[in-house]
């Protein structure tokens, strides 16, 4: 086969009906297949898609070139729910870390455990605006779900079991503005009545946010940029 196919570094199948690429930060590519495929059609779906893996892994070379990794200074700033807060470092401060409402706050002592101090923080925030959001949606279009999962995915917004009615985001969706975070929990949730990227899917989508092109458009240009 010729070198200047891409191939996949990993091929996971399962009971999936649908075929899906995952291009990860360090550009590695993995393939999740249903169990029948055989490697010939995983490998010719790839090359089909060779365009668009070129195009992510540029794009994520490009956001680790400018985006350093957090240093977890005073001032360097972190994202909530669209808006960056600067990184203060308070001497006394009762909580490890206190957003409140125009920065976040670390007490100094805790510096060398700040990654997952935030991390934590806002695996936290996530589950709260996640489930209020999963429960309007569902409330207003009669969506059932059973079960709301936060993971720790770089790359994958959010999934859906359509057979155990559950729904995992990851928990860096909460770095994302509102209307964004929206997107992701009713793309999910029309999941759990079209198991695929149908016209019916996008149908009912649309129906229920029409600008959902735009949001799509900001999520795939800027989904990059939800990092700590």
């Amino acid at each position: 086969m010729s070198a200047q196919f891409i191939q996949p570094d990993r091929i996971r199948r399962s009971r999936r009906k649908t075929i899906a690429l995952i291009v990860r930060r360090d550009g590695t590519l993995e393939v999740r297949a249903p169990q029948h495929f055989t490697d010939k059609q995983i490998l010719e779906f790839v090359h089909s898609k060779q365009n668009w893996i070129r195009k992510i892994r540029k794009r994520q070379a490009a956001v680790r070139t400018t985006q350093p990794a957090h240093a977890y200074l005073p001032g360097e700033e972190f994202l909530y729910l669209g808006r960056p807060y600067p990184l203060r470092h308070v001497e006394h401060q009762r909580k490890v870390l206190h957003f409140t409402g125009t920065s976040f706050d670390l007490r100094t002592s805790a510096k060398p455990e700040a990654a997952v101090v935030i991390e934590t923080w806002y695996r936290t925030q996530a589950r709260a605006h996640l489930t209020d959001r999963l429960d309007h949606f569902a409330q207003q279009h009669e969506f059932v779900y059973n079960s709301l999962r936060i993971s720790g995915a770089r790359t994958r917004w959010g999934s859906c079991n359509t057979q155990r009615g559950s729904l995992n985001f990851t928990w860096r969706l909460i770095m994302a503005p509102p209307e964004i975070v929206d997107y992701v929990v009713v793309h999910e949730l029309c999941h759990l009545k079209h198991p695929n990227h149908s016209p019916d899917f996008w149908a009912e989508v649309e129906g229920i946010l029409p600008d959902y092109k735009q949001r799509r458009k900001w999520l795939k240009e800027n989904g990059l940029k939800l990092q700590v």
